[in-house]
């Protein structure tokens, strides 16, 4: 037996035992007559005490020579701890160390394993088996292992069925770029690694299995950014013979269920909102509702003076910023410079102080006067202290801009509190998107969305129109889940891919397996997706995914631990058929 206890477990009720702990020298403290070990293991730190009275010589010097991180076991007695440490949980005992062995001695680590290391964090990736010692991230996959049991107690309390769906699948067209794998087996053809589950879980509807689940690894071939990794993990979830509504309830109740379990918070309040009202207000269709700043069009009130700037924008579109009359002179500059950076791309900002006595002043005062400023005022919310931020230029790239600019001042003034938690329900998607430079429409979703009730005839006159049965649901900003009810018929379907560009023989080759399957009895069936891994980051009070994985990769999809992707050497490219040909 290794251990009898854990270093987290010792309390004063065990004084006067003995026990077996094993674990990792976290640090050691020599005295000369006396040495102290900080042993860690995964629950948490003892201190094991040697001292020149009441241990050999032999032991102490044993004890003088272990290394940080050295693997170790010993036996000893639980005493009182002469000074005690409020701040760990075995502060109040320490063990007298009767026994020391060494399981296995350690190099000296390339960084500090504490709360606050010393290392970068490309050195961390780098050895990563070394960083999950270290307490904020055990915690994070602690608390990612907390949040995954309890969705699975939740879904299949409400009998949902976990099923497994397989990882070397088809290549079809999601979005993305598909990860491909060569068939050694039949030569010249790939598997590809799949984006999500989608038709398979549509094949499970057809098969009978009507509540669906799977926590699953799904792929993508992606520029990367913070909150996004190449494999990532969906809770993925399919249910038959259920309309929107349906759906809609049972992720509610999912959503307040881990925020009860997992975070001690009661939420009551799911807001819905659609996709054109959602863009209109806050610029963009993941919405942070915890704070105000909505936008306020200023078209009508604001382009009938000599300001060309204005006049010649498709759109002019301002917000309110609490409390932020006060910012000097530089501060406003520097919030100008912002918005000009390459990663947002304004071409400039008009503002506005609010003054506390009523009156306003701006940078266009030389255009626009005291009455012009107040209506301003009045149709972006601004109160006596509030500061107006007006963009203007092309709609779409405007509202993006707007949408940038008051999530970063909303952090700036601390109104994004991590505490805090707000969901919200957008619904009423389109179902097409236009692509500008091809001009060909593609599905906002993806190509087994259906179409609101009634609206199918207007993909023929007037296809941007079109509505998606679909829905995202989305927590402080952040897109946490997003589904949609599927087609579950042929001919519907095939209308869809026609709209898609797809001829009916490149939709056979592509999707015929799907579309025969709708062919013996479809039930009418719906679903929504889970980021589990942005899930867990929120609700973990953070907002980047990388964090809550136990071995991610880089931001240029690297894993810079075992050196992957690598290249495979001759003998496995003639196995698989393969001759590389790499184009400057």
């Amino acid at each position: 037996m290794y251990r009898s206890h854990s270093c987290g477990e010792l309390r004063e009720s065990h004084i006067g035992q003995t026990v077996t702990l094993s674990g990792w020298v976290a640090k050691t403290r020599d005295k000369g007559f006396v040495v102290w070990v900080d042993l860690r293991d995964r629950y948490g730190i003892t201190q094991l005490v040697l001292d020149e009275d009441r241990t050999s010589a032999t032991l102490l010097e044993q004890a003088r020579n272990l290394g940080r991180e050295f693997v170790i076991q010993i036996k000893g007695e639980v005493i009182e701890r002469a000074s005690k440490n409020a701040n760990i949980s075995t502060g109040n005992i320490e063990v007298l160390v009767s026994e020391l062995t060494i399981l296995n001695e350690s190099k000296t680590p390339p960084f500090t394993i504490e709360n606050e290391t010393d290392g970068g964090e490309d050195l961390r990736m780098k050895y990563r088996y070394l960083d999950i010692r270290r307490n904020p991230v055990k915690n994070n996959l602690i608390f990612r292992s907390k949040v995954t049991m309890e969705v699975r107690k939740f879904l299949s309390g409400q009998g949902f069925i976990e099923v497994e769906t397989p990882y070397l699948i088809k290549s079809t067209p999601e979005g993305a770029r598909d990860f491909v794998v060569p068939s050694r087996m039949n030569e010249g053809q790939f598997y590809a690694l799949p984006q999500s589950p989608q038709t398979f879980k549509q094949l499970l509807m057809v098969g009978g299995m009507d509540k669906y689940f799977q926590i699953v690894k799904c792929f993508r071939d992606e520029d990367l950014r913070a909150d996004r990794q190449p494999e990532f993990t969906q809770i993925d979830c399919e249910m038959a013979f259920v309309e929107q509504e349906d759906i809609l309830n049972v992720f509610e109740d999912l959503t307040k269920y881990l925020l009860k379990e997992v975070n001690g918070v009661e939420i009551d309040s799911f807001p819905r909102m659609t996709y054109d009202d959602a863009m209109a207000k806050y610029g963009n269709d993941k919405p942070d509702i915890r704070f105000g700043m909505e936008f306020g069009e200023l078209n009508t009130i604001a382009q009938h003076k000599e300001f060309s700037v204005f006049n010649d924008a498709e759109l002019v579109v301002g917000i309110a910023v609490p409390s932020a009359a006060e910012y000097t002179r530089k501060e406003l500059d520097a919030l100008v410079d912002w918005v000009k950076r390459p990663q947002v791309g304004a071409k400039g900002m008009v503002y506005v102080k609010c003054n506390a006595d009523g009156s306003f002043k701006s940078t266009v005062d030389k255009f626009y006067d005291q009455e012009d400023l107040a209506k301003w005022a009045e149709v972006t919310g601004a109160q006596p202290g509030d500061l107006i931020c007006v963009l203007s230029g092309d709609a779409n790239k405007t509202r993006t801009q707007l949408s940038a600019l008051r999530m970063e001042l909303a952090t700036r003034l601390g109104l994004r509190k991590s505490n805090e938690f707000a969901p919200l329900w957008v619904v009423d998607f389109p179902l097409l998107e236009l692509d500008e430079e091809t001009g060909h429409y593609h599905a906002m979703h993806h190509p087994f969305t259906s179409p609101k009730p009634g609206q199918l005839e207007l993909l023929d006159s007037d296809p941007g129109a079109v509505r998606a049965n679909a829905y995202d649901l989305v927590l402080n900003g952040n897109e946490i889940g997003g589904g949609s009810i599927r087609i579950h018929d042929k001919d519907t379907q095939a209308t869809m891919f026609k709209h898609l560009g797809f001829t009916p023989e490149e939709a056979k080759a592509q999707f015929g397996f799907l579309m025969d399957a709708f062919q013996y009895g479809a039930p009418p069936h719906g679903g929504l997706a889970f980021g589990l891994d942005r899930l867990v980051a929120i609700l973990g009070g953070q907002e980047t995914i990388r964090d809550f994985i136990a071995f991610p990769k880089n931001n240029s999809g690297r894993d810079v631990m075992i050196d992957a992707p690598a290249a495979i050497d001759a003998a496995q490219l003639k196995e698989l058929n393969l001759k590389l040909d790499i184009q400057d």
